[in-house]
């Protein structure tokens, strides 16, 4: 069962995974059809791999002309997905119905507290105020713990903001690679969990430090909006320069540490999750370098453009790292390696 189907997903599912005040929340979201980011280039000898960088949210009503992408997959033995984690409850179809009631209320605090008396007094003026603004004036909310009260809050706000976590690149790179007939393999972190039951029932009464997130969901919302508007801009108009410019702040590592750090996570395997789906992406690039002669993957373009991250890894075993704009390397590159 995948990470979705149990609390570790839970926490994080809204995100899962990329405002200026009101009055200046003005920024246009770009639609139509747009070609999309590059592709950056990591090769040893004659061995490449293409590596798409992708981002959420995105515009919501834009037309991802993808034939960069196309070509490079096309030409390709096999298509790596952007990694992540798999959670295995060796439960089956049947043991998964009967998890379903230990579901029911798993979003709420323990002891039928509220946001009103768990977060500070400061905090939860803000937290009105925006939830008024973006979610309304439902009360559900009020009795879910900081963590998922604020990845609601992030999900109605980017809603608004005409934007969209629809998850479409992992979408079209499938796709594409289906048409072309292309090996498509995931690259996850197993974590096992023997006793789905009774982890939910803990996580029901477990306390989680998840005030950190909640403070920078708010934050993010107060102050990125426009800010991520003009990053799925940049991404649907292939605006590397931009991406580069633009500040990338993402509350959501904030709130998966509320989740992996937990006693409950650490106790099942789930701690470190960073750096082991890091090591996981890397191993399997630099194995693919070595066997395939071409090779495509995706990871987040905020991990492309940190230079103390993934590819600077490579770089630093000796492979070549292009980026889409360099002058190295071009567009017609990537076409005319289509047989």
């Amino acid at each position: 069962m995948r990470l979705s189907g149990l609390v570790f997903l839970l926490a994080c599912a809204s995100a899962c995974a990329e405002t200026l005040p009101s009055e200046q929340m003005d920024t246009v979201v770009v639609s139509g059809v747009q070609p999309g980011p590059g592709l950056w280039k990591v090769s040893k000898g004659d061995h490449v791999l293409w590596v798409l960088g992708t981002l959420a949210p995105l515009p919501k009503h834009f037309e991802w002309k993808a034939t960069e992408v196309e070509a490079a997959i096309g030409s390709s033995q096999e298509v790596l997905l952007s990694p992540g984690i798999n959670i295995d409850a060796k439960i089956g179809f049947f043991g998964q119905l009967a998890l379903l009631p230990s579901l029911i209320g798993v979003r709420k605090n323990p002891d039928d507290k509220t946001l009103q008396v768990l977060v500070p007094a400061e905090l939860y003026s803000r937290w009105q105020v925006l939830k008024e603004k973006y979610i309304g004036h439902s009360s559900k909310v009020e009795s879910w713990r900081p963590i998922f009260a604020a990845l609601e809050l992030y999900k109605a706000a980017i809603d608004k903001s005409g934007l969209t976590n629809s998850g479409l690149a992992q979408k079209t790179v499938k796709s594409l690679a289906k048409k072309a007939g292309v090996k498509v393999t995931p690259i996850e972190v197993d974590v096992v969990v023997e006793d789905p039951k009774v982890a939910l029932k803990e996580f029901k009464t477990a306390g989680l430090d998840d005030l950190d997130c909640f403070r920078r969901t708010l934050d993010r919302i107060d102050t990125d909006l426009a800010t991520m508007t003009a990053r799925a801009n940049a991404w649907a108009t292939a605006d590397l320069e931009a991406l580069r410019m633009l500040p990338y702040e993402d509350q959501m590592t904030a709130c998966m540490k509320a989740v992996t750090d937990s006693s409950l996570a650490r106790s099942r395997g789930a701690s470190d999750i960073d750096a082991r789906v890091e090591r996981a992406w890397l191993d399997a690039a630099r194995s693919r370098l070595s066997n395939n002669q071409v090779t495509f993957a995706m990871l987040p373009i905020a991990h492309l453009l940190d230079d103390q991250r993934y590819l600077a890894r490579l770089r630093e075993q000796g492979y070549t790292i292009e980026a889409p704009d360099s002058d190295a390397q071009s567009a017609a590159e990537v076409t005319s390696s289509v047989p």
